[in-house]
């Protein structure tokens, strides 16, 4: 008997779980499948965005009239598919767009490649215009030049619409003889003559018949006989 009873323990404890346990089971091989699903969904719309976008690009490239074409806004696994397609056929892309929700590749034939100045202004938000663009640079290469001829020049020189010298000329005039008869004054005071006093104005045939007469004035002089003495 109690061999029994033994026996009808282990045979309890080989039962199948309770049926709590069952559901929870087959819920869960229930979310596994649709995981799978998703998965397999997920990868079917990936090849079909490829596809589309191989298609969209090889007719971009056999259009001879096209140098650039911009898709409408993707998200980033789009972005990355359609990089990826074109990459392959040899082109170039950018993507552009501030947020996410708004950024969008364009893609250029290799020959037509963008510019650093074309490409920070899609980044800017705003259309290229190459003749737009043209007017910019030449404006901004005569503003370089001017700026150039201007550092070479120098400062300006400022010229008044009239010379202070006439405008005050009563003032100097007055300043300058009264500076005149001050240095007079001095020169008497100290016996001090100007250069301009002592400098002989004379010609070299006037000096010497200066000297001349001088000479012949003394040898007068000389020659004459005092006169006598008065006696007292």
């Amino acid at each position: 008997m109690a061999e029994l009873d033994l026996l009808g323990s282990i045979l309890r404890a080989m039962e199948p779980p309770p049926a709590r346990g069952r559901r929870e089971a087959r819920r869960a091989r229930e979310q596994t499948a649709q995981l799978k699903k998703l998965q397999e969904e997920d990868k079917r719309q990936k090849v079909e965005f490829r596809k589309q976008m191989e298609k969209e690009v090889s007719g971009f490239i056999q259009d001879s009239s096209q140098t650039k074409k911009k898709f409408q806004p993707m998200n980033k696994v789009e972005r990355s598919i359609l990089h990826d397609v074109v990459e392959v056929a040899g082109l170039t892309s950018f993507s552009f767009g501030e947020d996410e929700d708004s950024r969008y590749v364009m893609i250029f034939k290799k020959e037509f490649a963008p510019s650093d100045e074309e490409l920070e202004t899609y980044r800017r938000g705003e259309e290229w215009d190459p003749q737009q663009a043209q007017e910019k640079r030449r404006l901004k290469e005569l503003a370089e030049k001017q700026a150039e001829e201007e550092a070479l020049r120098g400062p300006a020189v400022v010229s008044p619409n009239t010379d202070y010298k006439d405008k005050y000329s009563h003032l100097i005039g007055k300043v300058a003889a009264k500076d005149a008869a001050h240095t007079m004054e001095a020169n008497k005071a100290y016996g001090c003559v100007p250069v301009a006093n002592k400098r002989d104005t004379r010609s070299i045939e006037e000096a010497m018949n200066d000297i001349r007469a001088k000479k012949r004035l003394r040898q007068t002089e000389e020659e004459t006989p005092a006169p006598p003495a008065k006696s007292s």
